[in-house]
C-alpha cells in the first residue's frame, strides 16, 4: 500500500463514517486527505476543518448578541428570536471571567472570518508591532484583503467579499490576488478586474450598497478602484469589542 493509501486509510478510522455524502462539513479548509477518496466518510467536529466558518449564521449572532454575520437571512432570523441559542434554563448563570473574554474572542473570530489558528498568527505579529496589542491586532484585521473589498463597498456582505477575492475577482497593485487574509499596506490599490462579466456585477453592487467606504479608503467607484490612502487606527474599526480581553486570553 503506497503512503497515500496509507493516510486515506488512517483518517476513514480516525473519523466517524456516515451513511450519506449529502451533509456537507461546516469548516472548507482541506483534510489530510481528499474526502472524495475516503468514500462516505464524513466529518463531526468543527476543529478538523480549520477554515471559515460556514453554519449557521443567526446562532452565531444570537449567542454572542452582536450581528457579526450582516447577510440578511442571519439578520432577520436573529431579529425574530433575540435569546441565545439552545434550551433556556430557569435563570442563567453570571458568566466567568473566562467566558467573556471568550465571547469577545468569538467576536473577533466570525467578524473577520478567522480561524482560531488564524487568530493566533495575527496576535502573534500583533505583538512584533510597537504600540498597543490590543490595537494592533484589530487593525492588523482591518487591513486583510477581503475587509478592504467589504469596507470599500464593492459587496454586500463580509461573506462575499472573501469568496469573490478567493475566486481571483481582483488584483492587488496590477497583480491578481486570491489570497482573502492578505495584509494590504499603506499607498496598495485594489481594483476589479477588467473582465466585462465582473465590472457588470460589481458596477450593480456598488450601486446598491449604500455603505460609505471607510475614511482610510479612497474608492472610486466609476473605476471599481480602492486606495489605501493610510492604515487603519483604532477609530476605523467598527466591532464592538473589549479587546483587553481578548489579550488577556491569548496571552495565556
Amino acid at each position: 500500500m503506497d503512503a497515500g493509501r496509507q493516510r486515506e486509510a488512517g483518517a476513514a478510522k480516525f473519523f466517524r463514517v456516515g451513511t450519506s455524502k449529502s451533509a456537507l462539513p461546516r469548516y472548507n479548509e482541506p483534510l489530510i486527505c481528499r474526502l472524495k477518496d475516503i468514500g462516505k466518510t464524513r466529518v463531526h467536529t468543527e476543529t478538523a476543518f480549520m477554515g471559515h466558518y460556514t453554519g449557521p449564521k443567526a446562532r452565531i449572532n444570537r449567542r454572542l448578541g452582536l450581528e457579526v454575520y450582516d447577510s440578511s437571512g442571519a439578520m432577520r432570523a436573529g431579529r425574530r428570536r433575540m435569546n441565545p441559542p439552545g434550551v433556556q434554563p430557569a435563570r442563567r448563570r453570571r458568566p466567568t471571567d473566562y467566558g467573556k473574554a471568550l465571547v469577545e474572542k468569538q467576536k473577533i473570530r466570525h467578524y473577520y472570518g478567522l480561524s482560531q489558528k488564524q487568530l493566533r498568527r495575527f496576535f502573534a505579529l500583533a505583538n512584533r508591532l510597537r504600540g498597543n496589542k490590543g490595537e494592533n491586532l484589530l487593525t492588523l484585521c482591518e487591513r486583510r484583503m477581503d475587509n478592504i473589498v467589504w469596507r470599500a463597498g464593492f459587496v454586500h456582505t463580509r461573506a462575499q467579499a472573501r469568496q469573490a477575492v478567493a475566486h481571483g475577482h481582483f488584483i492587488l497593485n496590477d497583480k491578481r490576488m486570491d489570497v482573502p487574509s492578505h495584509i494590504v499596506r499603506e499607498g496598495d490599490a485594489v481594483q476589479v478586474r477588467s473582465r466585462e462579466n465582473l465590472q457588470k456585477i460589481y458596477n450593480k453592487q456598488v450601486e446598491e450598497v449604500d455603505r460609505p467606504p471607510a475614511e482610510f479608503l479612497a474608492a472610486e467607484a466609476k473605476d471599481l478602484v480602492v486606495k489605501v490612502v493610510r492604515l487603519p487606527d483604532i477609530d476605523d474599526v467598527t466591532l464592538p469589542v473589549n479587546i483587553h480581553l481578548v489579550v488577556e486570553l491569548l496571552s495565556r
